[in-house]
């Protein structure tokens, strides 16, 4: 029994952390940042709001020395005693009050002002820009004895006035007005943040934090069944990844069954190719004591089923090739192709009055540049899977033929080879020369095909199957000539 294997000490030490102190993770950065946004909102309306705090406080001001001024400039009223005026000035919280008529400045009242005044305003004249300046210019330059005199929109009926105040209180009631937006200002954010991130963890975190879970279950173990996905039917972006994901399982899954029966099968043949090979090689011996006979029969069929037994033998020897995803080095010569369509239909006993009707339409004239026994395997193959196609129905009525045809357009040969069977089904379409998935008889492997279109790549060619109109198949093998290399013509030239 395998130890169960521990993880290292850091990486424990690490999810401890992670799992404490959840900033480190996709939800604690989430809530961060959303804390961190709406505190960046909150600043920038912060700006133009306590610029509009000092200006509403200075109106304030005003609106209360104008009251004062009223009192102090109606006809016919006494001017106010001195002792009143400071009362009155510090229960307002100025220094000074003047109005402005015909150009002259007439003090309705005034206290121990100093002789120099900071900085003029006039509330009328002030923009959004001057506004804002003028108000970080008192949070930060101004308190203390520091004066500034004020003016602005007169009263209905009333002459303009100015006032002198003292710039600390104003900064105080800033300030203070500062304090209270900034808590108002974290515990909505704190607010926010928290609906934000309790919404994004339930509809984004959490499922993308159970589909990576699965990724690494499945990374592990990916023929577990329990780390299948199931999509959960979301139409956005992680409904997506979610049926991608479980797509790619599958696909990932049917991939690795090949890949097991694969290696099955390369581990059954290994067993039985032993075996196969001592009695082929025995049958060898049987056979060559064949053409020794008197009968012309025997003598006549010997020689071929030496030649078979030859390349059953040779088959043996490569019959592992396949399993190493390749196929020995071509032995090009160049070839009879209506003799070797000849001795591939006497294999398959296709005559051309059998049940299945053969034709050989091939010239006799056309050769092909290509290995003999590795071409005589692919359309042993294609003539195979054609004759098996046209016997599986049993209905009598049924035309049963089957041809090979060839042509050679300048030096690329052309072989066709031909049925009336029923075609192939769309699934066999689909998986076209792919090993184990494009068998559509009982019992079948689905190698030759694969196998015939390894070997004609290695020629250098093609085989397609085409299209054609009614019943039937049609495969198409175009094999190219070697390009002639001038050293060996002029090696040929001087023998």
């Amino acid at each position: 029994m395998a130890l169960e294997e521990k993880p290292p000490e850091n990486m424990t030490r690490k999810s401890r952390l992670a799992e404490l102190w959840p900033v480190r993770g996709l939800s604690g950065k989430l809530l961060v940042l959303t804390i961190t946004f709406v505190m960046v909102a909150e600043v920038l309306i912060y700006v133009p709001s306590i610029a509009n705090f000092r200006n509403m406080w200075l109106d304030e001001k005003l609106e209360a020395a104008s009251i004062a001024a009223l009192a102090g400039s109606s006809p016919g009223a006494a001017p106010f005693p001195e002792d009143l005026q400071k009362r009155l000035l510090q229960a307002i919280g100025m220094e000074a009050i003047a109005m402005m008529e015909n150009g002259q400045h007439i003090l309705i009242a005034a206290g121990n002002m100093p002789e120099e005044v900071a900085v003029h305003q006039d509330l009328r004249e002030l923009g959004p820009a001057e506004a804002i300046a003028a108000a970080f210019g008192t949070l930060f330059l101004g308190g203390g004895d520091r004066l500034i005199r004020v003016s602005g929109e007169p009263p209905a009926g009333m002459a303009m006035f100015e006032i002198v105040l003292r710039e600390d209180g104003l900064r105080q009631a800033m300030l203070r007005y500062s304090r209270n937006i900034l808590l108002l200002s974290m515990a909505i954010s704190v607010i926010t943040a928290s609906f934000v991130y309790l919404a994004l963890r339930r509809m984004i975190v959490r499922p993308i934090q159970k589909l990576a879970a699965s990724m690494q279950d499945f990374s592990a173990d990916p023929e577990d069944v329990r780390c299948e996905v199931t999509p959960t039917g979301r139409h956005d972006e992680i409904g997506r990844a979610e049926e991608r994901f479980a797509e790619m399982q599958a696909a990932l899954r049917d991939m690795l069954h090949q890949r097991r029966h694969l290696a099955n099968l390369g581990l059954a043949v290994s067993k039985i190719n032993h075996d196969l090979r001592n009695i082929l090689a025995s049958a060898q011996l049987f056979s060559d004591h064949l053409g020794e006979a008197q009968d012309p029969l025997v003598r006549r069929i010997a020689p071929k089923l030496v030649g078979t037994i030859d390349r059953a033998i040779g088959y043996t020897r490569s019959v592992l090739a396949y399993g190493r995803a390749e196929e020995a080095e071509p032995v090009r010569r160049l070839v009879s192709a209506r003799r070797l369509v000849e001795e591939v239909a006497e294999i398959l006993s296709l005559t051309p009055d059998g049940t299945v009707v053969f034709e050989n339409r091939v010239p006799g004239d056309l050769e092909i540049d290509a290995d003999p026994d590795q071409f005589f395997r692919v359309m042993l193959n294609l003539c195979r899977n054609a004759q098996e196609a046209l016997v599986s129905d049993e209905n009598a009525s049924v035309i049963r033929r089957l041809w090979v045809e060839g042509e050679r357009t300048g030096a690329v040969a052309r072989l066709r080879v031909c049925d009336t069977g029923p075609g192939l089904p769309k699934r066999a379409r689909e998986a076209l020369f792919k090993p184990f998935q494009g068998s559509t008889r009982p019992g079948g492997v689905g190698l030759g095909l694969a196998i015939a279109q390894e070997i004609v790549a290695a020629h250098g060619g093609e085989i397609e199957l085409l299209e054609r109109a009614g019943a039937g198949t049609v495969f198409q093998i175009e094999i190219p000539d070697r390009p002639a290399r001038l050293a060996d013509m002029r090696d040929r030239r001087k023998a």
